[in-house]
């Protein structure tokens, strides 16, 4: 069986303000206490399009390698649902934003897109505040979206979820959107389809809604996946509808038949005027753009700069916290391949122990960079670095040096106090020594242990090593 996806996904764009209106956008809140008769839909109240949100929207369409389109007409998209204040979602039909464009997955394959439209967002139903009673709340009625359609390109949920996190790293690199899918800043629909063979027409189109994360995205593919192939084998037809996904099941329930496009009535929007994208505009966005980076030159970048392998180079540039923090560390070290390392092994393992983003912890660049030349003058261990001073730090944000001395973890580099640990340690493993003296290297690697425990993990490996080979030759 072969399955075609394709996504439809909504981005709220960074902008302080409404679409259509002057209406602060603001997480939270009142209900009900971010509105005016624009965003309520009331008689005589006009729309004027928010001219941050057509530019953002714009960058999108450029960074998504895609198409301006010459002419920009909104037009009303006609359905009744008691969050929608007017009767009709303001949006774009047969004149979107944008056309084409596509999205490149690691193995090299291009998601193609169909387009890219604006569009204004419903308000929030509230149903748990009450058995027999649903509340509206409208402060996120007329919040500027764009939805970015894909064509029927991918063909397995691992798919689906990598476009996911490449179209979120892109658009947050070029801050068109935060993608907060917890605030609603990016929100996913999904069609799904099976058919039997290449050859064969596209199957009965499932859409799936109430996708609250990549991993439901995934999940509930998957699911509809398995539920699509087994009722075709058995020979059950399988209708066009739209499902709801349940997280907390994992499983998709029949919502509604699936509406086609006629369904939505659409027409013109008369309360504002079809205008043209000129030369100079386009000129002007394609300018703006190219000040922005996106993650693959963010990636090519780091890689021949500093060094790094693709591998690592990728992990450090896919995030924009990440990425700024990796170069203003290295920036007060001088060391890439040392900041590269900390960052990946470390402060990545702390991130996803404790559930956090970089931002939220105490870790600044200048800590870092301290910490590992710390350790790289053979004044701690990258032991005790990693499990002492380093926790400290990213925690409470604490000076690595004070913690160091705080602890008593300052390596012991001086000579006399080396050779006399050194002293012991033969003297305590003869055994050890003569297996050194009848070729066997391996002995001396013990004995630097035992030296490191003898001093309680303060001597300085490094140099303890090198005083005792030199003692042991001169037996």
């Amino acid at each position: 069986m072969l399955t075609t996806v394709g996504l439809e996904v909504h981005v709220q764009l960074d902008s302080k303000t409404k679409i259509f209106c002057g209406c602060r956008i603001q997480f939270g809140g009142a209900p009900n206490s971010r509105t005016c008769p624009v965003c309520l839909g009331l008689p005589g109240a006009l729309p004027v399009l928010n001219r941050r949100v057509f530019d953002l929207g714009l960058r999108a369409v450029l960074a998504l390698s895609g198409t301006i389109s010459k002419k920009i007409k909104f037009d009303r998209k006609n359905y009744y649902y008691p969050d929608l204040p007017k009767g009709y979602q303001i949006s774009q039909w047969d004149c979107p934003l944008g056309r084409g464009g596509f999205v490149e997955l690691d193995s090299g394959k291009k998601i193609r897109l169909n387009r890219a439209h604006l569009e204004e967002d419903a308000g929030k139903l509230i149903h748990d505040q009450s058995p027999d009673t649903s509340l509206v709340d409208l402060n996120r009625a007329g919040t500027p979206l764009l939805e970015i359609v894909t064509e029927p390109d991918l063909e397995n949920p691992a798919e689906a979820y990598e476009y996911l996190s490449h179209l979120k790293t892109i658009l947050k690199a070029v801050g068109v959107s935060e993608c907060d899918m917890e605030k609603g800043q990016l929100r996913c629909d999904a069609n799904v389809s099976v058919r039997n063979a290449a050859s064969d027409p596209l199957g009965k189109r499932v859409e799936i809604k109430n996708l609250n994360s990549f991993k439901a995205v995934k999940a509930a593919l998957e699911f509809e996946v398995t539920r699509q192939t087994e009722a075709f084998e058995k020979g059950v037809a399988l209708t066009q509808e739209t499902r709801l996904w349940d997280d907390k099941l994992q499983k998709t329930f029949s919502m509604r038949s699936k509406e086609e496009a006629n369904d939505y009535r659409y027409f013109p929007e008369p309360d504002l005027v079809p205008f043209t994208v000129s030369e100079e505009e386009i000129k002007t966005a394609r300018a703006e753009f190219s000040k922005w980076e996106l993650p693959r030159q963010k990636k090519e970048r780091f890689a021949k700069q500093y060094g790094l392998s693709d591998y690592d180079a990728c992990l450090l540039s896919g995030q924009d916290d990440v990425a700024l923090f990796f170069e203003e560390t290295v920036k007060l070290s001088k060391n890439a391949k040392a900041a590269a390392n900390w960052i990946i092994g470390p402060v990545f393992a702390y991130l996803g122990s404790k559930g956090v983003t970089l931002n939220q912890t105490k870790l600044t660049a200048n800590h870092l960079s301290k910490i590992y030349q710390l350790v790289e003058k053979g004044r701690m261990s990258f032991q005790a670095a990693k499990d002492n001073v380093f926790a400290e730090v990213i925690a409470n944000g604490l000076d690595p040096e004070t913690v160091m001395k705080e602890k008593h973890l300052e390596q012991v580099s001086e000579d006399g106090a080396l050779i006399e640990w050194i002293a012991e340690v033969m003297q305590a493993n003869p055994k050890v020594v003569d297996d050194f003296r009848s070729g066997k290297p391996s002995a001396a690697q013990f004995l630097v242990g035992q030296v490191m425990k003898k001093s309680k993990g303060k001597a300085n490996p490094g140099k303890a090593k090198d005083l005792l080979l030199i003692k042991l030759k001169e037996i």
